[in-house]
């Protein structure tokens, strides 16, 4: 068990971001690569699809808000989805460091009351 106080079961979890963070904080223990981490998000859409849930889903599959931010951030084609651009753009850095990198520039811009980042076309 970690020591680390931000490390909490899965059932403490308060929303998606919130899982998100304990991935974060230990990656290995979930996933092997980015695009395990796209199919957990996946599974996780479809399990709010199922189940009738009404939630905004920023990581949907062909084309959720996250992807086409992405996109009309950095011009990445989204084709084979965000996983698979993010990695195919990572360079020197690990794919899941520039996915947590682009996480945080997304949510801070969306938290941000100054900027408009809901409408695509406004990003820079």
């Amino acid at each position: 068990m970690s020591t680390d106080p931000r490390v909490k079961p899965v059932g403490e979890c308060q929303d998606l971001y919130d899982l998100l963070e304990q991935i974060r904080l230990r990656p290995s223990m979930w996933i092997k690569s980015l695009r395990d981490l796209e199919l957990i998000l996946h599974g996780y859409g479809v399990a709010l699809s199922v189940h009738g849930i009404d939630d905004t889903f920023v990581f949907a599959a062909g084309g959720g808000a996250f992807a086409k931010w992405v996109q009309a951030r950095h011009g990445w084609s989204m084709a084979c989805g965000w996983a698979r651009a993010i990695e195919d753009h990572a360079e020197e850095e690990e794919p899941l460091a520039l996915f947590y990198r682009l996480l945080d520039d997304y949510r801070s811009r969306r938290s941000d009351p100054g900027r408009n980042s809901d409408v695509v076309s406004t990003c820079q």
